[in-house]
């Protein structure tokens, strides 16, 4: 179905990083790239000042080797992370690279996310590909 899959993939409990890896194997085509990216936040720059510029690069390094970690050595997964808004950055990155399907997995929405948005509600709204969302 889709040769150039993106799958979105955030450290915290509520997302089941397997499934979305499952789901996107099973929308590939034969031959099919498929990407895991990891968003860090950017530091606000009122903390910016106070954190030294060689811990950016220390973090991002960490961030790399923990996403490569829990790939487990997977060939067919490409590991990539970014800095920046996880929502603008999945959508940018997706049309930069001419990504044909998102996988993202999403939590329940709560009462904030009502006011300011999930990321995965952010990726549906402006991605100009597929998006496939998982709970």
């Amino acid at each position: 179905m889709y040769s150039n899959i993106l799958v979105a993939v955030a450290y915290d409990e509520a997302r089941d990083r397997a499934a979305a890896f499952d789901v996107a194997r099973t929308l590939a085509d034969e031959g099919a790239v498929i990407t895991a990216l990891h968003v860090l936040e950017d530091i606000p720059v009122h903390v910016a000042h106070y954190i030294p510029v060689e811990q950016v690069e220390t973090s991002r390094a960490e961030a790399l080797a923990r996403l490569k970690a829990d790939l487990g050595g997977v060939a067919d997964v490409r590991p990539v992370v970014v800095n920046g808004n996880p929502g603008a950055k999945i959508v940018e990155y997706a049309a930069q690279h001419e990504v044909d399907c998102i996988v993202i997995a999403s939590h329940r929405p709560g009462l904030a996310d009502y006011f300011l948005g999930s990321t995965a509600s952010r990726v549906v709204r402006h991605a100009r590909c597929a998006v496939h969302v998982i709970r």
